[in-house]
This record gives structure tokens, sequence and C-alpha cells, in this order.
């Protein structure tokens, strides 16, 4: 073949098994043993086409294909100036799967057979299911495990992961389900940045072992922690009015190329994480669904690696029920360190209320109540009145079954620091007295000194 095209319908010559003559016999081992690749890959679909090489020495002068139990073999004249051999089949069938070697001879000597080449032939069989276990996406350093499930009730569950020279493959035979077919359990783990990437798993009965079934869908398994975390905002903020415009942005320091966006759906990890290339997440015109809590990761380019996820940011949607009524007792107008509790009173039947300060970063005041007889009311105190309690105020109502949906905002409500904090005088009194006793210990020094100056100058005179 020479570089041509060989197809199985090509015979050559014929042996029983991997019969050699008793010269080649004789003179094997002489020259050093080829090795054999298939191009693709071993892993074929049915219907697909493969080349098989064989690579010898550049004294080589024929090339032989062999498959192992099969009486079939292929040859090949040595292309010149070449240590490589090729034989291309165009359609590969379930007849063509199998392990195969390849051996070469010169004038006097022959070469050793290669190891053997498992070529495997896929798509003959209904596709098993592959999962995760307890999510595709990991956490770095956790223990996870594939599941590969089948209505076959024997024969060999195969899992691939995709790409790389070698493809990694384990096998295992299952074990029975109460429900019917079995399923091979694949641990993975403590999981680091190599096991991310895209899983596969096959069928295969047992007399069978390389007639594959179809492959299950792809499973991509993401591995988090490899970096430090971004951080997630909100624009305008993180409490919304129904129908108003909401972005989130993940920012980090680092020059990531890829950003997800994940909302916390009660205790299920993110099954996925959708990678796009801008760090902001524009939300629309929000509806009560888009309340809730989110977070964000950031990855490189081309990388199933991703960094930790940030800060946990939630989403309230307020506008939901009717608004309720805030009042501040004794009043909005109190005295430096004061207390005053503020009322938020609601007509309709919501067991968590709110309180918000206008303009801070920081999180509201919340309280749920226990006894939901309206009409209801929760008081808040704010003790002792300083300068960063001179806010606006408002409050919301909630249900405690949906946390992120809201009520429409109370009317504002001021509060006003009515005096100045007392001074206290004591230590400008102890400074003062201080001052004036070292001022008058200091006038008379200087008096001593001047009386005990004019006695020694009359001393000296009557001399």
């Amino acid at each position: 073949m020479g570089g041509g095209s060989t197809t199985p319908s090509l015979t050559a010559l014929l042996c029983l098994g991997l019969c050699w003559r008793p010269w080649d016999q004789v003179q094997a081992g002489v020259l050093p043993k080829p090795s054999i690749r298939a191009d693709p890959g071993p892993i074929v679909p049915k219907g697909s086409p493969v080349t098989l090489w064989c690579q010898g020495s550049p004294q080589a002068e024929v090339y032989r294909l062999y498959k192992v139990g099969d009486s079939g073999l292929w040859e090949d004249e040595a292309p010149q100036a070449s240590n490589t051999a090729w034989f291309r089949f165009e359609s590969l069938s379930s007849r063509h799967a199998g392990q195969y070697q390849c051996a070469y001879h010169s004038r006097n000597s022959s070469s050793r057979q290669s190891d053997p080449l498992a070529l495997v032939v896929t798509g003959l069989y209904t596709a098993p299911s592959l999962s995760a276990h307890p999510s595709p996406v990991m956490a770095s350093g956790r223990n996870m495990s594939l599941s590969c499930s089948s209505w076959f009730t024997s024969g060999m569950l195969h899992l691939l992961k995709e790409g790389g020279a070698d493809v990694p493959r384990r096998s295992a035979p299952g074990k029975l389900r109460n429900s019917g077919g079995r399923q091979a359990l694949f641990p993975v783990g403590p999981v680091n940045a190599c096991h991310g990437g895209t899983y596969r798993c096959y069928d295969s009965p047992s007399s069978d072992p390389y007639l594959w079934s179809q492959p299950s869908d792809p499973l991509h398994l993401q591995v988090t922690g490899m970096y430090k975390e971004p951080s997630l905002l909100a624009q305008p903020g993180s409490l919304v009015l129904l129908g108003d415009r909401l972005t989130l942005q993940c920012r980090s320091d680092a020059s990531f190329g890829r950003f997800a966006l994940t909302k916390d759906e009660g205790s299920t990890p993110p099954l996925h994480l959708n990678g796009q290339h801008s760090p902001n997440f524009p939300l629309g015109r929000v509806s009560h669904t888009r309340g809730g809590r989110y977070r964000c990761y950031a990855a490189h380019n081309i990388s199933d690696a991703w960094s930790a996820p940030s800060a946990p940011l939630d989403i309230l949607i307020a506008g939901m029920y009717q608004k309720p009524s805030l009042s501040a007792h004794p009043g909005t107008s109190v005295s430096w360190g004061e207390n005053v509790t503020l009322q938020c009173h609601s007509e309709i039947v919501l067991d968590t209320f709110h309180l918000f300060k206008e303009g801070s970063l920081a999180p509201a005041q919340s309280l749920s109540l226990q006894d939901t007889t309206a009409p209801l009311q929760a008081n808040f105190t704010l003790s002792p009145m300083t300068s960063a309690h001179n806010e606006t105020y408002r409050c919301y109502t909630s249900q405690s079954t949906s946390p992120y949906v809201l009520s429409n905002p109370s009317d504002p409500l001021q509060l006003l620091i009515s005096a100045s904090p007392p001074e206290d005088y004591t230590v400008g009194n102890l400074v003062r007295m201080a001052t004036a006793a070292l001022i008058l210990l200091s006038l008379g020094v200087l008096l001593f000194q001047a009386q005990h100056g004019h006695g020694e100058t009359q001393d000296m005179a009557m001399s």
C-alpha cells in the first residue's frame, strides 16, 4: 500500500491465527519492535474511517498488520525514505473491532510484533446515562463519583474523558439495580484541575468487549477553588423594585477571560457554570423570580478550572405586596443617647419585617413574628442614639417561605438628633488646672531667684 489506501476488502496473505513461517520465527527479534497507533483514535464510531499507523525502522521493506485471533493479514510495502506505513479502513463495522498488531520485514530479518492495539467500534447499542454525585461542579480537594447506568443486565461499563494524547479509560462490570439494569460507580478525587473536562460512558456485552454502545450524553466536570474568589456587585443595588432594571457585576483583580453567575437553589449545588466573556450580567426588568442568592465565578479561557465562589449576594425584589407603615416612638426628634423604637405596621398577613436605612450598605434588620394575627407589627429598637442614626428609614414585609420577595416600601421616616452629646469636662479641667499650677510654679521660681539675687547685691555693697 505504501502510503495508499487499504480497505478490509484488500485480501493479502492468509494464515492461521497469527502464524509465522519458521524462517520468520528464527529471525524474529533481530530488528527493533515497531509501535502501532490509531488515527484519530482507537475508539471509533460505526461507519467512520480510521487509519492504523505502524512505525518501524528505515530498514523495513514490508509492513504487515495482523488482527489477533483472526486469519486476516494486511501487507504494505514500506514507503521510500520513511520508517512508517499506514493501513486505512474507510468505514468501520463490527467485524473490524478487536486487537491489532503490526510487524515489519527486511531482506534478511523480521521484527517482533508490536504491542496490541485495541480498536473499539461504538454505536452498536443503546446509550447508557452518566451522572455526577454530588454535583458536576466540585470544589478542589473534594471527593465525588461518576455513575454510569445501563438497562442491560450484563456486560461492562466504560468511562472515558475526552481530549489529550492518551484518553483515560476505566471499566467496571456494574451492579444490578432494583429498578432494573445495572450501575457502575467511578470514584474521582480528591478533585484537582486535572479532573476537569468532558466525560462520557459506554456499555458493552461481556462476549464482545470491543463492541460498544452509543455514548452517553456528555458530562462536564468543572473544578472550583483554583483561584481567589471575585466579588459580586449589583447595579443600582441589591434591593430593586419590581420592573426596574438590574445588572450584576463579577469583578476580580486577576485577568480572567470568562465569568459565570449562579443562583442558589436550596441546598443543591450548581449543576453547570455557563461562562461568558463579559463580567456584566444584565438581568433586564426584574420580576419576582429574579429574587434569590447569587454567586459568581471566574476562569481563564479554555479551562475547566474555576475560582472559588464570590461571597453570596442577596437580590431582593420589592413591590409584590401592599406597603406597611413606619412610625417612631417617642418621636422622630430624639436627644443624643436616648432610645427610639421604630414600629413597622402591616394590614396584611406577612410574617417577616425588614428595616432598611437608605444609602447604607449594611444588611437590613429583620424580625420574624410567631403570632400572625392581623394587624401585624414589628418593633425595631435603636439605642443609644448617635449621629449614625440621623438617617432616613423604610420598612418592608415578606413571607418567610419567599424571603427574597418584599412588599412595597413604607413611606420614608427621618430621624433627627436634637442635641449634641454632653461634653466631658473632666479632662479639660484637669489640663487647665495643671497648666495654671505650672504657671504659678514658674512665677514662684522667678520671684525667688529675683529676691535671692537682690540680697546678694546688697551684701556686696556693704563689703
